[in-house]
């Protein structure tokens, strides 16, 4: 049998709202490049900051926990006119979390979650583009 996986936490916030502002950023970049950019991206991206930035200013750390949470948030999203689903975003936050934080996802790469497009959660990410 195999050891369990530790699991992976991010730092506490110093800025909970940056942090949502870098993830609807990122989240934003990646929607719009792995289909098509569309109107509902930016709802949905919204959302998910929305969501996030809620979590970790109650103290939530875990990325797993973070993940489960948007999910779950994300199941009563009207998501008739995108492409995407509450499972796909939740897997792409995970992602892109992991991404900023230099962890190896291990099992392949998509070639539009790129740490050098989306920036960082510790810096801010000052590579996402602009989404206002």
């Amino acid at each position: 049998m195999t050891d369990p996986l530790s699991p992976i936490t991010l730092p506490p916030p110093e800025d909970a709202q940056q942090e949502g502002q870098w993830l609807r950023a990122a989240l934003l970049t990646w929607l719009n490049a792995e289909y098509l950019p569309e109107p509902a991206n930016r709802k949905i991206a919204e959302r998910v900051s929305q969501v996030f930035v809620r979590q970790r200013m109650e103290g939530e750390n875990d990325v797993g926990s973070l993940v489960m949470a948007i999910l779950t948030e994300l199941q009563a999203f009207d998501f008739s006119e995108s492409f995407y689903g509450e499972f796909a975003v939740a897997n792409a936050v995970g992602d892109l979390l992991f991404d900023s934080l230099g962890i190896d996802r291990c099992c392949g790469r998509s070639t539009t979650l790129e740490v050098s497009r989306v920036g960082s959660l510790r810096d801010g990410g000052n590579a996402a583009g602009d989404i206002n």
